[in-house]
């Protein structure tokens, strides 16, 4: 078992040497301001980890004023701290660690053990900005795939879930300026079979398809929702989430049969 921490470059470097992601990917990846904003979600080290294997939660919530506008910004914390309070309520905690930052940069917290996981409040969620979909989304997966990577050189399993959270279409991505863009990384993390990949795009009056658009990106039909713009809907697809993320939590098993099924409506 390797003891010291590789750097952002050697994880993605023995990544392509091992064949989880390609060439493509490292190169979109390998772009600076994106490797900085991946190294500030791997938070805690491998060697402070004493679990046999690990499961990764990553959030990407959306912060743009649009979820304020809609009166949306209460439904977006309860659906996040259902995502901690479904994870609370399962038998085997050991090894979930949990990452949440917002769509427009912040990180609310990197990589942590489940207890130290921060609910959503009025002090640290007040949405107001903007919406760089692709480059955030490419940023979270980049994460997963560093995070993953690192255990996995130590001789640790990983698997993971991820939810990005949407309620507009890409505004202000500056790396990666089309969902075709972003669709390479993802891809590479699902042929791997150990990673979800889920999406929510809140209606936003009919102007965005975000099926379509998630698509492209590298989702899974089974693991898109496009919920209404009302807060019960949007709960309702958190609830649909956090349900999911807890039952592939538990083992190997559970993991492969909830990859398969997808989010059941």
């Amino acid at each position: 078992m390797q003891s010291q921490t590789a750097s952002l470059d050697d994880l993605f470097q023995s990544a392509v040497s091992q064949g989880s992601i390609s060439p493509a990917t490292l190169q979109s990846l390998n772009i600076q301001d994106v490797g900085q904003m991946i190294q500030g979600c791997l938070g805690i080290a491998v060697d402070a980890v004493t679990a046999s294997k690990v499961f990764l939660v990553s959030l990407l919530v959306d912060d743009s004023s649009s979820i304020r506008f809609a009166g949306n910004t209460q439904a977006m914390r309860d659906g996040v701290n259902s995502v901690l309070d479904a994870l609370n309520a399962v038998k085997n905690k050991d090894g979930i660690l949990v990452s949440c930052r917002y769509l427009n940069g912040t990180v609310l917290y990197p990589f942590v053990p489940l207890d130290q996981a921060i609910r959503l409040t009025s002090s640290n969620y007040d949405p107001y900005g903007g919406t760089p979909l692709y480059d955030q989304t490419a940023v979270l997966a980049g994460s997963v795939i560093a995070k993953a990577q690192e255990f996995m050189l130590n001789g640790v399993p990983v698997t993971s879930s991820s939810l990005v959270v949407t309620d507009g279409h890409d505004e202000g991505s500056v790396n990666f300026r089309r969902p075709e863009a972003v669709e390479p990384v993802i891809r590479d993390l699902l042929v791997q079979e150990k990673h979800i990949f889920a999406a929510m795009g809140i209606d936003d009056g009919g102007t965005t398809n975000f099926a379509d658009i998630f698509r492209r990106m590298g989702f899974r039909d089974e693991w898109v929702m496009t919920p209404s713009k009302s807060g019960q809907e949007i709960r309702r697809c958190f609830n649909m989430f956090s349900q999911s993320t807890a039952s592939a939590s538990q083992n190997a098993t559970s993991f492969s049969q909830t990859a398969q099924a997808g989010l059941n409506p």
